[in-house]
């Protein structure tokens, strides 16, 4: 199998610079041919003699329609490359996207234009949805000047839940943290969640887990049963409106409970528990693990959804 390295995002938010970039890298150099597919071309050009130099050959598909995968299986043929990287179209419907069987997704970046972000968001949303939903790293450039990172932090990762985001200015990386735009006291050591709450919590816990470890937090939760999960676990959570009402997720995270048998799939509870952080197979590594403290009966709320996008 050969490995594809994705490239998404709108015109010109810096995907061509990104490529470049990472060709002339040490760490990104192999003894065999790369093939860059370009879906698109902006105002940045690649640079000749440095896709000579790390022996790139670069093809050009400008209609979605081309981009198939037998037309896709040819450039193969023709090259042999030992890896491929994608400039992809931001404007083409991601779900659309097929490769060849031989060819398996390495990784997703998307860059983001953080000047235009907001505009975008509002008016392409789900297009910018399928861009992020299986990014593993999320960059946000030209972010100079911009107060409001944390909410455009708290958007995405609601999307790509497991990204790795990065901002940066014009003097490189900087720190964004959700810290102001949480809704409750982060140093409380019992954290009473509203919807609001609930929503923030599940997304800064992803980035930020430590900060809760040993914490006790109460929330509003429906009930999920896992088939496959160990005995005496649940999943306590809500579900969340990212995109539109055609993308809906439901958020929760492990929780160790010694009377499921009690507990009916799609009931209420409000759920008091310790937070842990721990392996859990689920999880394939290690993450948020809750040690129920109690669990009792509740009424359905009246808006049962956390909504994501406004």
């Amino acid at each position: 199998m050969k490995p594809v390295y994705m490239l998404n995002g709108f015109l010109e938010s810096g995907k061509t610079s990104f490529i470049n970039y990472t060709l002339a890298q040490p760490y990104f150099r192999i003894s065999g041919m790369t093939l860059l597919i370009v879906c698109e071309e902006g105002e940045v050009e690649y640079d000749e003699a440095l896709l000579k130099k790390s022996k790139t050959v670069m093809e050009i598909i400008d209609e979605e329609e081309a981009f198939s995968a037998e037309h896709l299986l040819e450039l193969d043929k023709k090259y042999d490359p030992e890896r491929i990287v994608i400039e992809y179209n931001g404007m083409w419907d991601y779900r659309n996207m097929k490769l060849p069987v031989v060819w398996t997704m390495e990784q997703q970046i998307t860059l983001i234009d953080a000047s235009t972000f907001t505009s975008y968001f509002a008016n392409m949303k789900s297009l910018m949805v399928e861009q992020l939903r299986k990014s593993e790293l999320v960059i946000f450039n030209r972010c100079d000047g911009i107060e409001d990172l944390a909410n455009y932090k708290r958007n995405v990762k609601a999307i790509a839940q497991g990204a790795e985001m990065i901002f940066e200015d014009a003097r490189g990386e900087i720190n964004v943290t959700m810290d102001e735009e949480l809704p409750f006291d982060v140093h409380a050591d019992h954290i009473d969640l509203d919807d609001n709450g609930y929503g923030a919590w599940y997304i800064d816990s992803l980035d930020n887990l430590p900060r809760y470890v040993g914490k006790t937090i109460s929330f509003l939760a429906m009930v999920m049963k896992p088939k496959k999960f160990p005995k005496g676990y649940f999943v306590p959570g809500r579900q969340a409106m990212t995109c539109c009402a055609n993308d809906i997720a439901f958020l929760g995270f492990a929780c160790r409970y010694d009377k499921i048998n009690e507990l009916k799939e799609g009931s209420w509870v409000t759920v008091t528990a310790k937070v842990n952080q721990e392996y859990f197979s689920e999880y394939r590594g290690e993450g948020p693990v809750l040690d129920a403290i109690s669990v009792t009966p509740a009424t359905k709320p009246a808006k049962e959804i956390i909504d994501f996008t406004s």
